[in-house]
């Protein structure tokens, strides 16, 4: 199977496909947050943050305004002291925060439900979004000057077509619709271009073909997937109509690799219906935990896992999506937290597929890398005195590849592998007559330096 790639042919700038969800904290001790800057994670999107209901301590507005009738205005109303912590442990590792406005999912509303309802004032809660935003970019109440960047306004709103079984949002879609309107609007007037405002963090549409006509659906939405297909035409709709600011789109998707791919493009035909083709788009929750039939999610350590997520990061790279956020890089024993092994608080192959992505995105340009077989997934990138190719294989079989190399001699080359014999490190093998054997389920890094 033939690989060509040209260093000598730039295409393109590597993007940030190896961004991460909620960071490895626990409690209070931010004692892993080295691994992030050791893999070059250049951001963590601040959401679900210290597990089921936020532990009370971070980033949720609840969490930081705790008495929705207290004077927003008054600093002695806001409780900044634990997500200082957290924020400040990313600034110092190195990586931005993503901060999501809103709250932590509700797993257990069923017992009961705390903060999923909809504010009581929709004014005055964008009124305590705009204070803390000023907390960590300008300095009000004994704050910093992080310069954050992007600000998401809530988070899966339309998770439910049944409101009252919502574990993110239990009021109406048109609710949310006004909510992310003044929030935005409000925001956009404080802080203008200096920050991006977005959202919805969609809970994904897992059969876009449902919505083939991108018309939406003329009748009562009886499942979820229904329902989400929906509420994403009536949020298009509604902030046009209303000129709700805009700088971002968010989306999840738990899918296979295809199935992944099938829905960034959907968003993107949405986008483009709606007149917002301009506006970023960044993929901020996704996990092939539940998606590679057969295998356990909890078994983290598993080469599917590590060689499908690299390939996924691989994929988009080449879709219409500027920004990736894996969920997660928590520690605990959840099949969400991929990167870390729950028991020996050490990382996992899916970890070092992160540390090799970042090779990419260090070198920063793309270059001409074609691979004539779609179900191995490389791209290419060089500094102009540094090259690299990644490559993954998510099949469950090895496969000889041929490399034609052109601005690069394989004689320099090193190999370094991801598979059931190497751990991310050097192979020690030669690449003779540009002949490479890529194992099942195995991850490589092929560098010219």
């Amino acid at each position: 199977m033939k690989i060509s790639i040209d260093f000598n042919k730039c295409i393109g700038k590597i993007k940030a496909m190896h961004a991460v969800g909620q960071p490895p904290i626990e409690g209070i001790s931010t004692e892993y947050f080295h691994y992030l800057t050791n893999a070059g994670i250049p951001q963590s999107r601040l959401h679900d943050v210290a597990g089921t209901y936020g532990r009370w301590q971070f980033v949720d507005i609840p969490n930081i305004f705790r008495d929705f009738s207290a004077d927003e205005n008054d600093p002695a109303s806001y409780h900044f002291a634990f997500t200082d912590i957290l924020i400040k442990a990313l600034i110092d590792a190195g990586v931005e925060p993503y901060f999501r406005l809103g709250v932590t999912i509700e797993n257990y509303r069923l017992i009961e439900r705390y903060t999923t309802y909809p504010p009581t004032d929709f004014e005055k809660w964008a009124r305590i979004c705009e204070h803390i935003i000023r907390h960590y970019n300008e300095g009000w109440a004994n704050g910093f000057h992080y310069n954050i960047q992007y600000w998401e306004i809530w988070n899966e709103a339309d998770d439910e077509v049944d409101q009252n079984r919502s574990s993110m949002w239990c009021g109406t879609m048109e609710e949310y619709f006004r909510l992310y309107d003044i929030t935005s609007k409000h925001l956009k007037s404080c802080f203008g271009n200096s920050i991006k405002v977005g959202g919805y963090a969609a809970t994904g549409v897992n059969n876009p073909e449902l919505d083939a006509n991108l018309s939406g659906l003329n009748y009562t939405a009886q499942t979820n997937t229904e329902h989400r297909i929906n509420f994403i035409h009536g949020f298009f709709k509604y902030i046009s109509a209303h000129q709700s600011p805009i700088d971002f789109f968010s989306y999840h998707s738990y899918s296979s690799i295809g199935d992944t791919v099938k829905q960034v493009r959907y968003y993107d035909a949405i986008l483009q219906k709606y007149g917002y083709a301009h506006i970023e788009r960044h993929l901020n929750e996704w996990s092939l935990c539940w998606a590679l039939p057969g295998i356990d999610c909890n078994e983290k350590d598993h080469l599917a896992f590590s060689s499908n997520t690299l390939a996924l990061m691989l994929a988009m790279q080449h879709e219409k999506v500027d920004l990736l956020h894996y969920y997660d890089a928590r520690m605990t024993s959840s099949c969400n937290g991929g990167l870390f092994n729950s028991e020996t608080r050490k990382p996992t192959n899916t970890y070092f597929a992160f540390h090799m992505f970042n090779k990419l995105y260090m070198l920063k340009d793309e270059v001409l890398c074609i691979s004539e077989d779609p179900s191995i997934y490389a791209i290419a990138a060089t500094n102009g005195k540094r090259s690299v190719i990644i490559l993954a294989n998510p099949e469950p079989k090895p496969v000889t590849l041929d490399l034609e190399l052109a601005g690069a001699n394989e004689a320099d080359a090193e190999i370094l592998r991801i598979d059931s014999i190497y751990r991310y490190s050097p192979t020690g093998e030669s690449l003779k007559n540009g002949k490479f054997t890529l194992p099942a389920y195995g991850c490589a890094e092929i560098r010219f330096y």
